[in-house]
């Protein structure tokens, strides 16, 4: 989601290093499910940095420990604190913290972190990548991380020499001292991560940058170009089985009959399993030594669904309800007054409709989960790490300290990685345990095929829009009468706050903006028994197309 979360969370958030929620906002988060232990771990607990490190001023996100690994060869890996999905962040990242490091660039190497509570966002304090926050929040933090090894590294290096820090420097990797004495980082890294962290550090001047700013080439380039990039998909774990699972044809239904004896002959299927889905729903899952004998055994269910119970929506129905919605009164996002929409010497009116998307990330959904009766540990690409830890632990019975998510790379996303319900991850906890139940102790890796992402996923939500104006002679809009009709996309999820007197602000988000007009604005949020999502950005994926297209009729 490009732009999603940039409106969600960054709206009216101070310009600072960490910000905290309100706690209106705080106690929403902390009554769902508990979820507030896995989105704010840093308020519940302290993070042991190793002999010599801990420095109780400074935050678990503000550890160079946690951050910057440096090899005996000189290597230095990164550990990025988001999701890499094509944005870049993965060689943006490191850049930054190079760039006060004085590392040598060839040398620079990264890896993806965890739902450990270092790899939080240091503005907002949970886990999450979103909204173009990345570089702009984690900016001075891995700066300062960078100038922080830095520092450490001087300091080692004075105390072999016997000399004063002030007569150090650093260039390229290696620390240089009088006499053109000279030792690498990696010939320090081990003294160095030893000592105190330095709680102030001077950044460098701006003028000085010799990385950031620069053309570089990105980290996982070669990899990606040449198809040796791993991606969650790709995730092996010995004795590993892979599930892929039947869901039913609306959303919410329940299995009234299974015949799974066809499957069960399947080469390679090892067990047929009913599990829990969202909204109430029953699904199927074919646990298998790899995906095609999984899916095979998939296509051989005989399966009866129970639809009675959950509503089935159609889309001629819905629009026709949708346009009904538009000729009511409703709540208003702006309310400008329209005395002169009906005596205005031109009119114009029109009609949108958007229908539903699915975000179609060019790799599936995808969860591997290994878990005892004491830990677990999760392999997936997500946007949500520190939500999915609570929402595992949730369901397979332990506490979110027991659980660690392991971000792997994901080949794209749009949001559909970053959901408040988890529901991919806690789909695949519930195969696992099922799994386990049925005698089955391994490792299990739930896939989704690309039908089962454009069928049974979240959606960018269907709108209507309609819209009467009026305008004078030289396209002066005099009154301009709006409404839309759309689910919400944060209702029910951790940003619920955010929907006031009825109004979901985040479908609203580009109207009359940035023009000054004389608009009113009526909103209808319907539910429906369709899941949506914020989808590669918020509401201006109807909205720009909406008034620029207006606005380009009223100039013609």
């Amino acid at each position: 989601m490009p732009q999603a979360l940039r409106h969600l969370l960054d709206r009216d958030q101070p310009d600072k290093a960490a910000a905290t929620l309100p706690r209106r906002s705080f106690l929403k988060l902390a009554g769902i499910g508990g979820l507030a232990l896995g989105v704010f771990p840093l308020l519940a607990t302290a993070q042991t940095t190793g002999a010599g490190q801990a420095n109780s001023a400074l935050r678990p996100t503000q550890q160079p420990s946690a951050f910057v690994q440096i090899a005996p060869n000189g290597e230095v890996t990164v550990t990025i604190n988001r999701l890499e999905f094509g944005q870049g962040v993965q060689t943006g990242l490191p850049m930054i913290l190079a760039e006060e490091l004085d590392a040598d660039w060839s040398l620079m190497r990264s890896r993806n972190g965890s739902s450990d509570a270092a790899y939080q966002d240091p503005r907002f304090g949970m886990h999450i990548t979103g909204g173009s926050n990345s570089i702009k929040n984690s900016f001075t933090q891995y700066r300062e991380l960078g100038a922080r090894a830095r520092a450490m590294l001087l300091s080692a290096a004075a105390a072999r020499w016997n000399v004063d820090v002030a007569s150090l420097r650093t260039q390229a990797g290696s620390v240089i001292g009088p006499g053109g004495r000279k030792l690498g980082y990696g010939e320090l890294a081990e003294a160095a991560m030893a000592l105190p962290v330095p709680e102030n550090v001077t950044l460098k001047d701006p003028k000085d940058f010799r990385i950031i700013g620069r053309p570089t080439t990105r980290i996982d380039a070669r990899a990606k170009s040449s198809g040796r990039q791993d991606f969650g998909i790709d995730v092996r774990r010995p004795g590993q089985l892979t599930a892929v699972v039947a869901r039913p044809p609306v959303f919410g239904a329940k299995l009234s009959a299974v015949d799974d004896s066809a499957a069960r002959v399947v080469k390679g299927v090892k067990a047929v399993l009913r599990v829990p889905l969202e909204r109430g729903g029953e699904g199927v899952a074919v646990v298998a030594d790899g995906y095609w004998p999984a899916k095979q055994g998939r296509d051989a269910l005989k399966l009866q669904w129970d639809t009675a119970a959950v509503e089935k929506v159609d889309s001629e129905r819905q629009l026709v309800q949708y346009q009904e919605l538009a000729g009511q009164p409703g709540p208003r996002h702006f309310d400008a007054d329209m005395a002169l929409l009906a005596t205005s010497p031109r009119q114009l009116e029109a009609e949108f409709v958007f229908p539903y998307l699915a975000h179609a990330p060019m790799e599936p959904l995808n969860c591997t989960v290994q878990f005892s009766e004491e830990s677990a540990e999760l392999w997936t690409g997500t946007q949500f790490p520190g939500v999915d830890n609570v929402a595992a632990a949730r369901v397979l019975g332990l506490k979110p300290e027991q659980v660690q998510v392991n971000v792997q790379m994901a080949g794209g996303g749009f949001g559909r990685r970053g959901v408040s319900s988890s529901d991919f991850v806690v789909l695949a906890c519930e195969v696992a345990k099922a799994t386990r139940a049925a005698g089955l102790n391994a490792p299990v890796r739930t896939l989704w095929s690309r039908e089962d992402d454009i069928k049974g996923g979240y959606y960018r939500p269907m709108h209507l829009h309609r819209a009467r104006i009026g305008f004078d002679e030289r396209g002066q809009v005099l009154a301009w009468d709006h409404v839309i009709v759309g689910q919400s996309i944060v209702t029910g999820t951790v940003f619920g706050g955010r929907v006031k007197n009825g109004i979901d602000p985040t479908a609203a988000e580009g109207m009359r903006d940035p023009y000054p007009l004389p608009m009113r604005l009526t909103m209808h949020h319907p539910k429906l028994n369709v899941p949506v999502l914020w989808w590669r950005s918020v509401g201006s994926t109807h909205t720009a197309f909406v008034m620029e297209s207006l606005l380009d009729e009223i100039a013609r």
